[in-house]
């Protein structure tokens, strides 16, 4: 971890591997749905030499509407709480574990800035969520007071990669 609680790309890698190869020797697989993070998850658990053996794929669902149509995210869900909340992670989550087939399913939508965020949710707010057959664990992660872009989606993943090999160590 950097001096401000941002993990490296070292960490974030180092995170990535532990969970690929928990997941490759238990046989589980993982699939992300990313908004805010952009991919990143899925791009840090892909730099990891077999990872393929683990990983199913992602979906980058950046608009309202992707999120709805690709992940089945109920627009109710965006109209009541909005695409920035815990209750759209976990439908993001949900919806991509159940259309890609896998055992786990980590999903991120945020405000990474410099723009955005509201008096609730500030830039630097991130839902992280965690689907399993077992149910789905949603979270409201906070970056560090001034973050960068950069910092609060490297943040975000790691925190979500977090969750997952908690998750796997029980």
């Amino acid at each position: 971890m950097k001096q401000n609680n941002i993990p490296s790309s070292s960490a974030l890698r180092a995170s990535a591997g532990r969970v690929v190869r928990m997941l490759a020797a238990r046989g589980e697989t993982l699939a992300t749905a990313e908004s805010c993070t952009g991919g990143l998850i899925a791009k840090t658990v892909t730099d990891i030499a077999g990872s393929s053996v683990v990983f199913s794929g992602a979906c980058v669902t950046y608009t309202n509407e992707v999120k709805m149509n690709l992940l089945g995210v109920d627009p109710a869900i965006i109209e009541r709480e909005s695409e920035v909340s815990a209750t759209c992670a976990g439908a993001m989550a949900s919806g991509v574990r159940e259309r890609l087939h896998t055992t786990y399913a980590l999903s991120t939508t945020g405000y990474a800035g410099p723009t955005g965020g509201t008096e609730k949710d500030p830039v630097g707010t991130v839902y992280i969520a965690l689907s399993t057959k077992a149910g789905t664990h949603r979270e409201r992660f906070s970056a560090p007071n001034g973050a960068s872009r950069t910092e609060v989606r490297r943040a975000a993943a790691m925190r979500a990669l977090e969750l997952l090999e908690n998750a796997l160590q029980t």
